[in-house]
């Protein structure tokens, strides 16, 4: 991989450097893995991507790496769950790498995850006169 450095970074170089958005090619390859699953979709943000299955944002695709909201389930079916932070200063997420090309057990954790998840909040919708 590589990684472009601004001239900024020389002189700052404590500072976490984000290091690539994420490719077209590898959220078109995540969603087509995930096909199958009815109501999925996903939507760039920052050069990645949230994904959402029924409504319920279930992971994150950052780095050309795909994240996956954690939950006990989810823990559970995994086994071996390794997490890390999809973007500095996020909360833990579980690391999809090395199932990332089982079609079926991809899909499973998304629904298992997915039952887990609380409910999106209502926006609040005031008149705006």
């Amino acid at each position: 991989m590589i990684t472009y450095l601004p001239k900024w970074a020389a002189k700052q170089p404590n500072k976490i450097i984000h290091k690539m958005a994420t490719s077209e090619d590898f959220i078109a390859y995540v969603m087509d893995q995930l096909n199958e699953l009815d109501d999925l979709r996903c939507r760039k943000m920052f050069g990645e991507y949230a994904v959402y299955y029924k409504s319920k944002l279930i992971g994150l695709v950052c780095d050309n790496q795909l994240y996956i909201k954690p939950t006990k389930a989810g823990a559970s079916f995994i086994g071996n769950v390794q997490e890390a932070p999809p973007y500095p200063g996020a909360k833990n997420s579980f690391l999809i790498t090395d199932q990332l090309d089982n079609k079926q057990w991809l899909q499973k954790l998304v629904m298992i995850s997915w039952e887990q998840l609380p409910e999106p909040k209502k926006k609040n919708t005031k008149n705006r006169n």
